[in-house]
């Protein structure tokens, strides 16, 4: 964790010395927004998050189609890509989710080279704790499906949790003791808005065009196939759309005459102020509903399980945070000192089985990235790649075939809730 701090601090003092030494104090910007939308586009981006300028950069440098409008109501990053708690891992329960997850983490770990730009990734490891026999036994299933998959990790016992974070109480204040977890080594975290404002400068370098404060008001088809997309900045005219948008999905879905299968519900985090470096790992309990990770920064970074019922808004609330409070400190009693500076909430679009709907549609030239739920951010590097495939040869990529939209028709559910039972 020092080394973190180390390399954060040494940074910026380069960065420093570098403005002090520039007559100018300059950099070029990070991306360039046009005066004005052209009439055509060969691919629209709806939704300039993580996802939407992901897939803008792999296709504009994968598949050589430049010519794309990145669509945005709001500010790149707004959205979940800057709402959530940046954990990056691939220990999944099912075969389709570890293999999806695990090229994210791949991509991730070369993704500061590929952009340019130091994202902060910090491997720390991963436990989800265990406080039951039968939450060790799915414990144990992960662990030897992500085994089987080459994912490294493994169950261990609450003496190794203890070992690895000492200031935890194992004990749990006498309610949940923890009997074990499953370690995944490769766990980490990043920094969301480097992410994807490194996508946005690599796909405005390749000749994308990006538009923030920019609304969809309408998508328009005809003969079963997208015609065009209405903005208020104008019309465009496109044969290819994406969907990048979470919370929003129905409302984009409704636009085109397809049905939901999504709901929308509020995710909530906070942030401590800034301590003393002591949690060098991550430390995500599904029966507490809780999770927690420390920021280069020492604020601890936390989060819990989506609220109770449906509701289209970002809105916090006190309840989240004296709840996620009273959990905290029976993990960590210690923390009853500790100030809570800031707290938010993002709109989770939650599918049936808990895994995401990708890829093709009913609709011709209509594609569709949502139904991430709680996890939407450690896969943004492989729904960018897996998504300009599907785009530029309009037909699914390997690794989310079994995420398409028919699925739901067929009742061909994935089950990935034993992975994914808090949000994390």
């Amino acid at each position: 964790m020092r080394n973190n701090f180390v390399a954060y601090n040494a940074t910026m003092s380069l960065r420093l010395i570098k403005y002090a030494l520039n007559r100018n104090h300059a950099e070029p910007r990070f991306f360039n927004t046009p005066d004005a939308l052209r009439d055509t586009y060969d691919v629209v981006i709806i939704g300039g998050g993580g996802h939407g300028l992901a897939c803008a950069y792999h296709l504009a440098a994968e598949h050589g189609i430049r010519r794309i409008a990145v669509i945005e109501k709001g500010y790149l990053g707004g959205g979940n890509t800057g709402r959530n708690t940046t954990i990056v891992r691939s220990n999944y329960l099912t075969p389709e989710g570890v293999l999806f997850y695990q090229r994210s983490v791949e991509l991730f770990q070369q993704l500061a080279s590929t952009l340019d730009l130091n994202l902060f990734y910090s491997t720390r490891g991963h436990f989800t704790l265990a406080h039951s026999e039968a939450t060790l036994r799915t414990m144990r299933w992960r662990a030897e499906v992500n085994k089987h998959y080459g994912v490294d990790s493994e169950l261990v016992t609450a003496e190794d949790v203890k070992k690895a974070c000492p200031q935890i109480d194992l004990s749990c204040g006498g309610n949940h003791p923890i009997l074990g977890a499953l370690f995944h080594a490769p766990g980490a975290i990043v920094r969301h808005d480097a992410v994807a404002w490194g996508y946005a400068r690599r796909a405005s370098q390749l000749g994308v065009e990006i538009f923030q404060n920019t609304e969809v008001t309408g998508i328009e088809t005809s003969g079963g196939r997208v015609v065009a997309v209405n903005t208020t900045r104008g019309r465009i005219a496109t044969e290819k759309v994406v969907s990048a948008v979470a919370g929003s999905t129905p409302t984009l879905l409704k636009m085109v005459g397809l049905k939901s299968p999504v709901d929308i519900l509020p995710l909530q985090a906070c942030v401590t102020e800034p301590m003393k470096a002591w949690l060098d790992t991550i430390i995500v309990s599904g029966t507490l509903h809780v999770y927690v990770s420390q920021t280069a920064r020492g604020e601890l970074v936390m989060g819990a399980a989506v609220d109770p019922a449906e509701l289209h808004s970002t809105r916090s609330s006190l309840e989240f945070v004296t709840s996620l409070a009273d959990q905290m400190l029976d993990l960590f009693p210690f923390l009853a000192g500790v100030k809570i500076v800031r707290q938010w909430a993002g709109m989770a679009d939650m599918t049936p089985d808990f895994a995401p709907v990708m890829g093709i549609t009913e609709v011709g030239g209509f594609y569709l990235d949502a139904g991430w739920g709680t996890w939407g951010f450690k896969a943004t590097p492989v729904c960018g790649e897996t998504m300009a495939f599907t785009v530029a040869h309009n037909t699914n990529h390997r690794l989310i075939e079994s995420f398409g939209m028919e699925r739901f028709h067929r009742l061909a559910m994935l089950g990935e809730k034993g992975a994914a039972a808090v949000g994390h």
